[in-house]
This record gives C-alpha cells, sequence and structure tokens, in this order.
C-alpha cells in the first residue's frame, strides 16, 4: 500500500517562497507518477503540477508555470514543489497524489491519482 505525507506548507507574505515535500511509502518514486493539487475553499481540487514515473515528463498549470518547480529526490523517495513569487490567489490546501499507471496527457487529471496526502496548508499574505 502506496502512503503519501505532505509536509512544508505555512505563512508567507506576497512574493515569497516555499517548498513542499512528499515523502512515498509503500513504493519507489520511479514506479510511481507524483502530482501536486490545490483546493481553496469554496472551489474544486485543481492541478498544480506532476511528474511521470520515469521522471522524463514534468507538467504545469498556466499558473504555476514560470514560478513552480517539481523535482524528485529518488533516494529519499521524496517529491518536492518550490513555490517562488508566490502571490494571495495560491492559497489553498495542497496535496499531494501518487499512482502506478497514469502518465503523459493524464498527469493533470485529479481522479486519476490512487493515492492522496492529508494535505498542507499555503496561505500568502498580501
Amino acid at each position: 500500500q502506496v502512503r503519501v505525507s505532505e509536509s512544508g506548507g505555512g505563512l508567507v507574505q506576497a512574493g515569497g517562497s516555499l517548498r513542499l515535500s512528499c515523502v512515498a511509502s509503500g513504493g519507489t518514486l520511479s514506479s510511481l507518477s507524483m502530482g501536486w493539487f490545490r483546493q481553496a475553499p469554496g472551489t474544486e481540487r485543481e492541478f498544480v503540477a506532476a511528474m511521470s514515473w520515469s521522471g522524463s515528463t514534468t507538467l504545469y498549470s498556466d499558473s504555476a508555470q514560470g514560478r513552480f518547480t517539481i523535482s524528485r529526490a529518488d533516494a529519499k523517495n521524496t517529491v518536492y514543489l518550490q513555490m517562488n513569487s508566490l502571490k494571495p490567489e495560491d492559497t489553498a490546501v495542497y496535496y499531494c497524489a501518487a499512482d502506478g499507471v497514469v502518465t503523459g496527457t493524464d498527469l493533470h487529471v485529479y481522479h486519476e491519482y490512487e493515492y492522496w496526502g492529508q494535505g498542507t496548508q499555503v496561505t500568502v499574505s498580501s
């Protein structure tokens, strides 16, 4: 059974940076595609960034492109989301997701992911 757990959220001023971490257990990153999603109150869960199991494909939402970077450290079984130039509209609960099958053009589709973390709150003040 794969489990993922996020950390690294917090309160930051607009223009600041945060790095979220997601540790996967019960599986190895080389066999898991990993995604980051977020959900603000009263909104649907939205895609932020993802990396395929091979590491050859990374995908970003339009809002994340150029500001956020997804990366992974296989030795630590950890995926990161480096978030720079944060804006108040980035405020949300950020979720890490993993799946052994999803890849390619489906990396942004949240219901393709089987395993989810509990989420970590990111709050960006203006």
